[in-house]
């Protein structure tokens, strides 16, 4: 990089955008932040990194945390000592729109912190406003679908995903049509060998307790459920154009390898890390250079075991519902989506046992898949489309939620 490329991050008090935020000022000459933002849920911390980073404009989500946000900056402004009149503070948007508003901002990468379907918004203008996306937000990718991939020059997407940012730097050493299939790999999650039977007592602390990575609460919850898994082989398939059925997973639980690619004459090449995600982002915004020292190494004068398994399909049936949202196309993987949205959010408030997040959002995929009408080749999806779907199927799912038997009814 001849000279340091300006970032947005969407997402920025969340555990991708620390970390991104913690790349940057380790490599001032390679990267420059101009732009943040979240939800407002924490105006302090967002303060801290608007001022630690100089950044022009700030973006909060909830309009209401505008003010806290504004008193926060003047706060940690004059506890770094800046003089009255000498220190600039950051230009702050606020509302549902602001963080689209700022990702079409002029920059050289938008890296997509953002959890949930809200992302969808920022990186259709990221893309539109023809800047790199280093996407961490697989969710506007895979309910977006071909609206999105439809937006995206060549290279336009990076992978911010561990899985599928392995997967982009092992395809540097084949063209596509040597590619066979491609493997994602998947540490299985804090219960990995229990049976369904075994799953019906899980509780959200249990769940958010996972052996590898230190994420937010939805991520954590999918990735207990697999869910996260699913929507990653949906993912893979549109970022990577491979079929469905040429995307397989596999338990993996040291997380060392962090995806693989099988070519035609036989051979697999995998990247392989520890568990960190900051190799990911550092390559999400440096792409195609790497960034020196951004994340730890593997030991090798230290003896280690690395696992290989099937997915148990049985216990863990979220895979097979994403293959069948992913082959089906259209609207279904948002539907996908906004069901595993709403239920993930119950099981956290109480109101949903940990089995009832995939049977739910399994039973809302079934009705969306047998009402949908069979759209033609010559009617493109549109946003409005799948906007309609995800509203559609929160609804369903929280009208399932309030129709199931009480936890208390379950236990007698």
């Amino acid at each position: 990089m001849a000279q340091p490329r300006d970032v947005v991050v969407l997402g920025s008090t969340g555990s991708i955008g620390t970390q991104a935020l913690e790349l940057v000022a380790a490599n001032p000459g390679l990267f420059r932040v101009v732009g943040i933002a979240a939800g407002g849920n924490d105006p302090v911390l967002l303060a801290q990194q608007a001022i630690a980073h100089e950044v022009e404009v700030v973006a909060v989500a909830q309009a209401t945390a505008a003010q806290d946000v504004q008193l926060a900056l003047y706060a940690e402004a004059q506890r770094r000592g800046y003089a009255e009149g000498q220190y600039r503070l950051p230009r702050i948007l606020a509302g549902p729109r602001a963080a689209t508003e700022l990702a079409a901002t002029a920059c050289d990468v938008v890296l997509n912190g953002i959890t949930g379907a809200v992302g969808l918004g920022p990186t259709i203008a990221a893309l539109e406003a023809g800047t790199t996306l280093a996407l961490a937000n697989k969710e506007s990718l895979i309910i977006g679908g071909p609206v999105v991939t439809a937006l995206a020059r060549p290279g336009q997407i990076v992978p911010v995903d561990s899985e599928h940012s392995a997967i982009a730097q092992a395809l540097r050493s084949g063209t596509a049509q040597e590619v066979r299939r491609l493997v994602l790999t998947a540490s299985g999650g804090p219960f990995r060998g229990r049976s369904r039977d075994e799953l019906t007592e899980v509780t959200p602390d249990q769940a958010l307790a996972h052996p590898n990575f230190a994420m937010g609460p939805v991520i954590t919850i999918n990735s207990a459920t697999l869910v996260n898994k699913g929507l990653e082989v949906i993912e893979a398939h549109l970022l990577f154009d491979v079929p469905m059925e040429r995307v397989d997973v596999v338990v993996h639980p040291q997380q060392v390898i962090h995806s693989m690619v099988e070519f035609v004459d036989g051979s697999t090449l995998a990247q392989a890390s520890p568990p960190s995600m900051l190799i990911p982002i550092a390559l999400g915004m440096g792409w195609p250079d790497r960034v020196p020292d951004a994340g730890p190494g593997c030991d090798w004068t230290k003896a280690s075991q690395w696992d290989f398994a099937p997915l148990d399909d049985d216990a863990f049936p979220a895979v097979r519902l994403a293959r069948r949202a992913g082959s089906a196309g259209g609207t279904a993987p948002a539907v996908y989506n906004a069901a595993n949205e709403v239920c993930v959010a119950s099981f956290l408030a109480g109101e949903l046992p940990f089995l009832g997040i995939v049977d739910t959002v399994g039973a809302v995929l079934d009705e969306h898949l047998t009402a949908a009408r069979v759209r033609s080749e010559e009617e493109p999806l549109t946003v409005d489309d799948v906007l309609a779907a995800d509203t559609t199927a929160r609804t369903r799912a929280h009208e399932l939620i309030e129709g199931r038997p009480t936890a208390a009814k379950e236990r007698r």
